[in-house]
Parts: structure tokens; sequence; C-alpha cells
């Protein structure tokens, strides 16, 4: 267990870092900030040379892999570090120098127990991208395929393990301050960063990730994920089709490929909703770098390190929430508050809904070059707090994804309305899933399966109360005087010796003030 000394040493060190690039200005500036992580903030800045306009991006990735992974996280929560900030952490580039070949090399023989000849006709030595996990190989399978093999960063576990655990150390002595800090719940953020970046260490979640959404994703045209090769696939290396497609960050290589951005923009949006509310399981990680167009119009997702998941309760919610705000009903979206507890039962839902009007009414209607979905969560977030609400972090993930889903709509198409585009997906996926229809088929579900599982039922009942054995019950025997007593239990005698003890006392005591008198 490290000691609080190594922990505050590695907060103070991390703190000069944000310090020279201006990120502690927000801090200490936030009149919810608590005093004491003020103090620390100008014990940490203390004669550095800050900017005047803070770059927290450029500070995480300053310092290190973890703060990278940390930043992406903080990057979906403006209640917790503010507007500014959220938006510039939201430019985060998860990238870092390359790791040198050789060391490469070890990883992938080590890991497959083989000389890497063996594995791959080819490799390229020169990385097509480093990031703080790991880093990606062209290369060429003995049977002609062109791959590409992602190869975990030496030590990497060790160094997120390391960090993670002074990240918990803080988050647990700022949310025993209270109040705020409290209802922010910063120890569910780094429990959540450190679920994710488990997933993300070992690259057979990570291929087995993508199969499941390739699978989720099979009857929807138009969208795919490259094809895993399980052979050259385990916890260090991921080895997965080539993708030679046009990244859709070349805005200007897919227009002269004749793409139609519009209707690419609009896809987007689809695919993501199909993801995150039809089947709860979306790609997390989407931005620029890591979606691909094909020549006929196909998206092509790589890297699955982070991935989300929603309950079809929560998926309800959600698109109700959607719908209701695209539609005006903010008392049915104030109910939903209500009814997933995010708001505590002593506020009313009128009053809620009126803040909610306040949030969504400006934003309907109009292109996201005017208002956005980022805004809209940004208010929403806003009245968290006027209601106590506290965060949640199974939807963190969801947030994250709808803010970089609209960065990349809005670039291929600025003038799209995300509200038009989602409406009649939200509309018709609550039609079929709360429709009449979907009602008696779940009540069926449900009562079926109640049916199926009594035999099961009786079978614990009768092992709790097992039947009598094959022998023939005994018949009653007739009471018998016995010309002696039964002698009591020793507790009985214990008993029986305290309660004379105790009457000789009193007796004793009677004759004596007898005597006395």
């Amino acid at each position: 267990m490290t000691g609080s000394t190594t922990h505050i040493l590695r907060l103070l060190k991390w703190g000069r870092v944000l310090a020279r690039h201006g990120a502690l200005q927000g801090i200490e500036n936030d009149r919810n900030a608590p005093a004491q992580v003020k103090r620390l903030c100008r014990i940490a800045r203390f004669g550095a040379r800050q900017p005047v306009e803070p770059d927290y991006a450029g500070a995480f990735q300053e310092i290190g892999p973890a703060a990278i992974k940390l930043g992406q996280a903080l990057a979906t929560r403006p209640d917790l570090v503010g507007e500014g900030p959220a938006r510039n952490l939201l430019t985060l580039q998860d990238s870092l120098p390359p790791v040198p070949f050789s060391e490469i090399r070890r990883v992938i023989e080590s890991s497959f127990g083989r000389p890497l000849e063996q594995i791959f006709a080819a490799i390229d030595e020169n990385p097509v991208g480093a990031a703080s996990i790991a880093q990606v190989h062209k290369a060429v399978t003995p049977d002609g395929r062109t791959v590409a093999v992602k190869v975990q960063r030496p030590g990497i576990r060790e160094q997120f393990a390391r960090d993670v655990e002074t990240y918990e150390w803080a988050a647990a002595h700022l949310e025993a301050l209270g109040g705020e800090a409290s209802r922010l719940r910063p120890r569910a953020v780094v429990a959540n960063l450190k679920r994710w970046t488990l997933r993300e260490l070992d690259l057979r979640r990570e291929a087995a990730s993508a199969s499941e959404l390739s699978d989720a994703m099979k009857g929807i045209h138009g969208y795919r994920v490259p094809h895993i090769d399980w052979d050259r696939t385990n916890g260090q290396v991921l080895t997965v089709e080539w993708i030679g497609a046009t990244k859709m960050s070349d805005i200007a290589g897919l227009r002269a490929a004749g793409h139609d951005l519009p209707r690419l923009a609009h896809k987007l949006v689809l695919t993501f909703l199909t993801q995150a509310i039809s089947s709860g399981f979306f790609h997390a990680d989407m931005h620029q770098g890591n979606l691909f167009v094909e020549a006929d119009g196909t998206i092509v997702a790589i890297d699955f390190g982070i991935m989300g998941r929603i309950n079809r309760q929560a998926r309800l919610w959600l698109a109700e929430i959607l719908y209701g705000l695209t539609t005006g009903n903010y008392r049915r979206v104030a109910e939903i508050h209500f009814e997933a507890q995010y708001v505590p039962s002593y506020h009313t839902v009128e009053e809620f809904a009126t803040a909610l009007r306040a949030v969504g009414e400006p934003m309907r209607g109009k292109p996201v070059s005017e208002l956005s979905v980022g805004q809209m969560l940004d208010g929403l977030f806003a009245i968290t707090r006027d209601f106590d609400m506290q965060v949640q972090p199974h939807l963190l993930l969801l947030q994250k994804t709808m803010v970089m889903v609209e960065g990349l709509a809005t670039a291929l198409d600025p003038d799209i309305n995300m509200w038009d585009v989602s409406a009649p997906f939200v509309k018709s996926w609550l039609r079929d899933e709360l429709g009449p229809e979907a009602v008696i088929a779940d009540r069926l579900r449900e009562d079926i399966g109640t049916l199926l599982r009594l035999p099961a039922l009786v079978r614990r009942i009768e092992e709790k109360f097992p039947p009598k054995g094959g022998a023939p019950e005994q018949a009653p025997l007739p009471e018998v005087e016995l010309i002696f007593p039964r002698r009591p239990e020793p507790s009985k005698w214990i008993g029986l010796g305290l309660a004379a003890l105790l009457g000789g006392a009193v007796a004793w005591g009677a004759t004596y003030w007898t005597l006395l008198g």
C-alpha cells in the first residue's frame, strides 16, 4: 500500500505541470471549490509562470498515459471541471512518442512464445499510431493478408496501477470534505476510469467487444467492424483487418471521393443511436481518428478499448428524456428523473419541469451551429446542483460519446439539426418498446418465465422440507409415571443455586434488621 507522503508528492509534481499550463486557475476561481483544494493549488503553482489561456489538454498530455485517460473522463463532466475546461479536454489527443520496435518485438514474441517471423511474414517497424496504452503497426500474415497489429506498451499496466492508486487517494480525501465535493462523487469518476482502463489493458477484451458490436450491428447497412484475427490476438497483442479507407477527419478527401457529407453525418448519428438505444452497447471512443469511410459510404469503426453499456430500463428512460426534450414535454422528462431516482423525492416534479424548460426551450428547432447537444448537457448539469442530483456514473460514457458524435456530425454538416435527426428514430423505438404489443409481449415473457420457475421453486421447498422416510411411522407410546424425577439439566442446577443464594441473603437480611429493631 502506497503511503500518504508518496501520494502527496505525486500530486504536487502533477500540480506543477498543471500550473505551468495555467490549468489550476479554474479551480482557484471556482466559488464551489473547497478551500483546502484552493490552498493546495496555490502551493503547487508557487513561482510558476502561468499562460493567459489555460491549456488543460496539454497539461494532461505532459503528465502521462493515466492522466490522458483521466482528462478524457473529465471532458464529460462540465459540472465538475467547468464548461471551458471540459471543451478544452475534448481536444485531448491520446498520443505519445512511440516505443522502440525492439521492445515491441519483445512483447509480441514473449506473449506468443515464438519468434516474430513465425507469426507475421512482414511487419513495418514504424508505427502508424502510438497512443497511451498501445501502438499500431502494419503487417502481413503468412497467408498474405494485410493486418493492423496493436501492441501494448511495456510496463504500462504497472504505471497505470500506480497513478490510479493516487487518483483514488485524492478522490477519497476530496469526497470526505462533504458538500459539493461529495455530491459530485469524484470517487465514482475514478472508479469508472479504473474499470475502463482495466478493460483497455486486456486486448482480448477489446477483440471481444469488437466482435459483440459487429454482431449487434450486423443488420445495419452502411456500418461495419473490422474482422478479428483471433489466432494472432492475446492479452497484449490484437490483430485486425487492415482498413485502407478515408479517415472521417479528412473532409477534403471525403469530398474528393464524392461522398455526400450531410448524408454521412445523418448516418453517423443514426448508427450511434442504434448502438446506444437499440442494443445498449456502443462504441464510446468515436473521435475522428477511429472512424473511416469506405468507397461505398460504409462507416468503419476501429479501437474498441472503451465501450459503453446501458440496461433496457435506463435506455427507456434515456429515450423518453431525449424525445421529451425534442417535443417540449418537460413534465414527462421531469417525471422520468423522479422515477429513476436521479432527483431526491423532497423536490417537486413541477419545479424540476420548469428548470428543464429553461434549458430545453431555447434549443428547440435550431441547428447545431447555433445551439448544441453539448450546450444542452451543460445546461442540464447547471441545474443538477439546485436539485441535489448526484452524478450517475453509468451515463458518463454516454454523455461523452454524445458530445463526440455531435462534433463529428457538425464537422461533416455544419447545418445538421441533431434533434431533427434523432426524434424520428427515438419515437419509432419508443413506439416499439412501449406500445400495446410490446407491453403484452413483456407481460407474456414475464409470466411465462414465472411459470417456468415454478418447478425449481417446488424442488427447493422439498429440499427444505424433505418427505418422510420409507420406514412406517411409530405409533404413539403411553405415558408412564416414573418413580424418580428426571434429573435437571446442569444449567437448571446453576439457576436453582443462584435462586437459593439470593433467597438466603434476603432471609438473613430480614432477620438482621429485625434484631436491630
